[in-house]
């Protein structure tokens, strides 16, 4: 899946101004050995007590995460959401965590994407050995960069010890080249499959949790976000033409789902 690397970014809200100083996020690229499954680590913490709880908002991406509550020496799983998600976080919080791409988590553990979409869950539940091996590394004081320094040597060591032991399908990859390439624009009738539709389902099931459509949709909004379209753009309609949607009504609609707010607001300069 050659394409994944260089047409999926799934980016994130960053941290609005009136938080500057009081909350951190930050991303942080992932060793070689890991760039192939893992798109990001991350750390999301309180500066300071904050006044009030802290609501942190997460958009659709299309992706699986792993990440510790460090306050709490608690790790978790969080499958991609089909829509908006707003976690709270209390007034004081430190978090880490890995961000695999698309189909990466399955293809790794061989864990079905579905056991997770749309669903916050203890990380012992899905993957126990994997929990263990993460807790056991838990220190009782450890700062945020000696966890994500732990937590990518704990996931190398699945692929050095050639735990991926899944293969991706050919025929799905080329598929799924080819909704990238084309930004999720092409529709699925029109793909060029070496397999039926329904057979193609079964693999977006498995390893992404949801069907090619939603899949498409995905790109197509994480696409609109790293254009960062000025305003201009968003009322001359020319941007969701561009994106591939018909028209404004069901640009702004898939926006907001995914978002929570409409491209007005989230990209309000």
């Amino acid at each position: 899946m050659k394409a994944l690397k260089t047409f999926f970014k799934p980016l994130q809200p960053t941290i609005g101004a009136s938080y500057s100083g009081m909350v951190l996020y930050k991303e942080y690229k992932p060793y070689t050995a890991l760039s192939e499954y893992v798109y990001c680590f991350w750390k999301l913490r309180s500066i300071r007590l904050l006044q009030n709880p802290f609501l942190y908002r997460v958009v659709s991406d299309g992706c699986i995460d792993i990440l510790i509550d460090t306050k709490e020496r608690r790790t978790f799983i969080t499958g991609f959401s089909k829509q908006y998600v707003e976690y709270d976080l209390g007034r004081s919080f430190e978090y880490v965590g890995a961000r695999f791409y698309p189909f990466m988590f399955p293809l790794l553990f061989g864990i079905s994407a579905e056991n997770v979409v749309n669903r916050f869950l203890n990380l012992e539940v899905v993957l126990p050995e994997l929990d263990r091996n993460i807790k056991s590394r838990l220190e009782e004081k450890v700062n945020s960069d000696a966890l994500l320094a732990m937590l990518s040597k704990v996931l190398s060591s699945y692929i050095s010890k050639e735990r991926s032991l899944y293969s991706l399908d050919p025929r799905f990859s080329k598929a799924v080249d080819q909704m990238l390439q084309s930004g999720g624009n092409i529709p699925i009738n029109q793909l060029d499959l070496a397999v039926s539709q329904r057979q193609l389902r079964r693999f977006f099931q498995f390893y992404f949790g949801e069907s090619p459509k939603v899949f498409s949709k995905v790109l197509r909004f994480q696409n609109i976000l790293n254009a960062k379209p000025s305003q201009q753009s968003l009322t001359s309609e020319k941007v969701f033409y561009d994106k591939g949607y018909y028209d404004q009504a069901h640009f702004i609609r898939d926006f907001k789902k995914f978002y929570g707010v409409t491209p007005t607001e989230a990209f309000g300069r």
